[in-house]
């Protein structure tokens, strides 16, 4: 799996913690970070959108991330990555910039995914993800790092 992201992440917390996370996934979570568009809001989306998807192998199956996806818990997450993963094609996690994903990413994705409706700086969106990564495989190979229910 691998996440394609706008924007360079510089040490810190936020890069810790997704280094952490990706790290403990078999195999590793890959990382392709593209700089960052310039220009007017919609010229930045349009040069965002075309480096994402110049990144994107032809064969992916790509999961945009957006304010507007699916919102699963935990365990429906996991459950639709093991669909996904059965697929046999390279699932690529799209994350955009600051002005948002392009309507030609969105269109090009098979899937789209929410973190909530809450808006998140990007550079936590990847650690986000990452965790809830590391959680999804948790639960399908009965690791006890999720704990399903509440105290």
């Amino acid at each position: 799996m691998r996440v394609i992201a706008i924007g360079r992440q510089r040490q810190g917390p936020e890069a810790e913690l997704f280094t952490r996370y990706a790290a403990r996934l078999r195999p590793p979570l890959d990382l392709t970070e593209l700089a960052e568009g310039r220009g007017a809001p919609v010229e930045i989306k349009r040069r965002e959108a075309a480096a994402l998807l110049g990144a994107l192998p032809p064969s992916a199956f790509a999961v945009a991330l957006d304010q507007d996806g699916a919102t699963p818990d935990s365990m429906t997450f996991a459950k639709t990555l093991a669909q996904w993963q059965g697929l046999a094609r390279p699932i690529c996690f799209l994350i955009g910039g600051t002005e948002g994903l392009d309507a030609t990413v969105l269109a090009r994705a098979d899937a789209t995914l929410s973190l909530g409706r809450l808006t998140w700086p990007h550079y936590l969106v990847r650690a986000m993800l990452a965790e809830q990564l590391f959680r999804a495989h948790s639960i399908l190979t009965g690791h006890p790092y999720h704990r399903d229910g509440r105290p």
